[in-house]
């Protein structure tokens, strides 16, 4: 990629900007950008279950979250990250995830936010707290949390920091 950038700079002269993580999909069948045909072709979506096996909720279109960029905490086998925890990002969140090498900020979130994170990242901010009341762990919406989180993190840990009930 950086190769390919510097001979376009040398080329044009121009600048262009550096995209992480896009995957672009097309399912002839149900047409282009659906979701139903994303659900389709990957197998994900309604599909997956959110931490009490119901089917996922919707997290967020404002940023667009979610590995697949749907706006769920979906987490196929692909996700070697498992984006799967539904949080509401916090600036100590941000500062500390920051601080560990990878600067949200850059992706435009802002506190109150919500996004998919890695289960580890979360985890890690967890581990780190200094009680229950620390604002570096962000709040959990677990209706929208990826069944996948339970690799990482236990139900248990999750819900001290969830803002949504028992999954109803």
């Amino acid at each position: 990629m950086r190769l390919l950038r510097n001979i376009l700079t040398n080329i044009t002269g121009r600048r262009y900007a550096q995209v992480h993580d896009v995957q672009i999909k097309y399912v002839k069948e149900l047409g282009p950008g659906t979701r139903a045909a994303n659900e389709a072709k990957t197998g994900v979506g309604m599909e997956e279950k959110n931490v009490f096996s119901h089917p996922l909720t919707l997290h967020s279109t404002r940023p667009l979250t979610g590995f697949l960029r749907t706006g769920y905490c979906e987490s196929p086998v692909s996700d070697a990250g498992n984006h799967s925890v539904a949080a509401i990002v916090t600036n100590e969140f941000l500062d500390f995830s920051a601080a560990r090498g990878n600067d949200l900020r850059r992706a435009g979130l802002t506190d109150g936010c919500k996004w998919c994170l890695c289960v580890a990242r979360w985890k890690e901010a967890f581990d780190a707290r200094t009680g229950d009341d620390d604002k570096k762990v962000p709040r959990v919406v677990l209706s929208a949390t990826n069944k996948r989180a339970l690799e990482g993190v236990t139900m248990e840990e999750l819900r001290r920091f969830a803002v949504d009930g028992e999954g109803r």
